[in-house]
């Protein structure tokens, strides 16, 4: 699938940055970090399947998102790749370094784990599936309602940054029935066969007050990463990079420059 993408730095040589969005999320939710970062890199900032401006798609299993960004590596001419990813996004590139490790030159994942989530987002999603587009008066009007089912704001926000008018009348960006019925795969991680493993470094970076990388999360961290590195943002919930954006890019600044 032909991903639409972003492209920062393209003057740069080296090792270029490929940055991936979480679920619900665009390569909008990137583009201050990948600005900032595109000063001293080459920096790919691709919309994910189902997402943005890139293609529908009813699968939306792990291996065909990362089939997806190997695709678009391809495309740029991209051998060798740092990937950095956001919750799904963090996922996706998970599941490309174990799968193609030779491409994947390092691995920064942020604030999430390669486990399974129950009951985290169905709420979410039946909430914006249930809102009546054909009834909608403006932005303002979506807030309100939606304000019914999903109570914090910024959540909220984040959400309606999706909501798209067009001259048929509002739409989602986003293919939200592709995503309902595949969140019980969003939400799991392949199983991989005994042994396999990405031998790179990798740094998991955790909000403080997240607890989507938990204690007990370690051991299978370290099982399919053993050079699995956890470090933790103060002040900073599961968007770590939107909450706390000069303390993560300092962060990972800090492990992209690290042997």
């Amino acid at each position: 699938m032909k991903l639409y993408y972003r492209e920062f730095g393209d003057q740069h040589p080296g090792t270029p940055l490929v940055l991936l969005h979480g679920l619900l999320g665009s390569l909008v939710n990137w583009q201050r970090i990948a600005r900032s970062l595109g000063e001293h890199y080459r920096v790919i900032v691709p919309d994910l399947r189902n997402h943005g401006r890139s293609p529908h798609d009813p699968d939306v299993s792990y291996p065909a998102l990362a089939g997806d960004v190997l695709e678009l590596m391809d495309d740029k001419d991209v051998e060798q790749a740092a990937l950095v990813g956001h919750s799904m996004g963090g996922k996706t590139a998970m599941s490309l370094a174990l799968e193609h490790p030779g491409r994947v030159e390092r691995l920064v994942v942020v604030d999430i784990a390669p486990v399974t989530y129950e009951g985290r987002l169905a709420q979410l999603l039946d909430a914006l599936l249930t809102l009546p587009l054909d009834k909608l008066e403006n932005r303002r009007h979506a807030d309100e309602l939606l304000a019914r089912r999903v109570t914090d704001k910024a959540v909220r926000d984040h959400m309606l940054q999706n909501l798209q008018r067009t001259d048929e009348g509002w739409r989602w960006r986003n293919n939200l029935r592709a995503l309902r019925d595949g969140l019980d795969s969003i939400s799991a991680f392949p199983e991989y066969a005994q042994g396999v493993s990405y031998a790179g470094p990798v740094c998991f970076i955790k909000g403080e007050l997240s607890d989507y990388i938990r204690p007990e999360h370690e051991g299978r961290i370290r099982q399919l990463f053993p050079r699995a590195e956890i470090i933790q943002i103060p002040g900073a919930g599961h968007w770590v990079y939107v909450e706390q954006p000069g303390i993560f890019l300092k962060k990972l600044e800090a492990q992209l420059s690290h042997p």
